[in-house]
């Protein structure tokens, strides 16, 4: 009876002692995220209108050399990133270069990010002194069905931009294929099965991160089913919400659960759940209401690239400024003009069409996954 009390008594001392410990990790992170919450914020009150509106831009310029136009560009707007071309690689020594420049320019860590899914978007490919992986297309990685040759995609892939000082990649995508007539997505989407779509796209990520590099999943709320490519113009699709939460919503949905971090909104209008044909990178009901509301998405919300012409042949950039951020997105993807970008949006503020709250908003959660990947604030 005595060996049973004891044994008791020391199952209960480990339980506790395991339970404090529990409490002690998670009572010291706790801890962390609100004092980073309050540096944040304490940033956040010293920055202008104008910079805060810079660290929603992430730009784009081909060129293989920092040029003086590039220079006074980055210096003048601080963006809170770039992303980069197969035009901007030439050789390694140049490409490096090129990137710890245009890094340089910025007072806050920025964005440098790439668009290396695999198969036909690569943008970084081995020439001259460049040497890193050739990817086979995600439709390849999609017949094994292996999650842990997926992994290995996105440890490859991860590493391989580290080498270049690059911190993000916008990959995975998660169409789920259901149009095999849509030139766009075939080859880049896994293929038809929502749950495979799901799981290797998962896995590429957790890849990527396990390395340091942030991936964006895309191209929510799914491009799978289009015929039109939204590169030259705006594809409509006729699903009601509640067929795109039984496929193409599903790996977004397992994402989210999976910590996503940073989700990009497609240019197509989806008129059964907005009632026009207003593209999705442009409407609250999609962003808002059912990415961030009914999905439950918490993190950064960045839009495809706006000089597109599914927007551009619709819209003027005045518009898609203040649309995409009264809709909910918090990062604007290549600009077309990014100083007119930040004068159209500064001067949609003052004029009360766009509140200066949602743009503090979208800044905090800028400022936090650079906190997070890009040692800001750390001190």
């Amino acid at each position: 009876m005595k060996k049973i009390v004891i044994a008791s008594i020391l199952v209960a001392t480990i339980t506790l002692t395991c339970s404090l410990k529990f409490m002690n990790v998670y009572e010291i992170k706790k801890q962390e995220k609100m004092q980073m919450e309050e540096k944040i914020n304490n940033y956040l009150k010293d920055m202008t209108l104008e910079e805060k509106i810079g660290q929603m831009l992430i730009i784009s310029n081909r060129t293989p050399n920092m040029t003086i136009e590039l220079e006074n560009t980055l210096t003048q707007i601080q963006p809170g990133g770039f992303i980069f071309f197969s035009e901007n690689f030439t050789t390694k020594s140049s490409s490096l270069n090129l990137i710890n420049e245009i890094s340089a320019t910025s007072k806050i860590p920025m964005i440098l990010s790439v668009d290396q899914e695999g198969g036909r978007v690569q943008r970084i490919k081995s020439q001259n002194d460049i040497v890193v992986t050739d990817i086979p297309p995600m439709s390849d990685i999609g017949t094994t069905g292996d999650r842990n040759k997926a992994y290995e995609i996105g440890t490859t892939i991860g590493n391989d931009l580290k080498q270049f000082g690059l911190n993000m990649d916008f990959a995975p995508v998660l169409d789920v294929l259901t149009n095999n007539e849509n030139k766009s997505i075939l080859g880049r989407s896994f293929g038809s099965d929502y749950t495979l779509v799901s799981d290797l796209g998962i896995s590429v990520a957790k890849g990527l991160k396990d390395v340091g590099i942030i991936p964006v999943y895309k191209h929510f709320p799914g491009h799978g089913s289009t015929t039109i490519d939204s590169h030259y113009d705006l594809p409509v699709l006729s699903k009601t919400k509640e067929e795109l939460l039984n496929t193409d919503l599903i790996p977004f949905q397992k994402a989210i659960k999976n910590d996503a971090e940073v989700i990009m909104i497609g240019h197509l209008a989806i008129p059964n759940i907005t009632n026009d044909q207003t593209p999705s990178s442009l409407s609250k009901e999609i962003i808002t209401n059912l990415l961030k509301k009914e999905l439950n998405y918490n993190g950064i919300v960045i839009t495809d690239a706006l000089n597109m012409k599914a927007l551009t042949k619709h819209y003027n950039e005045s518009q898609i400024y203040e649309m995409a951020i009264n809709a909910g997105v918090d990062m604007l993807l290549m600009p077309e003009n990014p100083e007119f970008a930040i004068t159209s949006i500064k001067e949609s503020v003052q004029k009360g069409t766009l509140e200066e709250s949602s743009i503090n908003d979208s800044v905090k959660k800028i400022l936090n996954l650079k906190a997070h990947y890009l040692n800001f604030l750390s001190n």
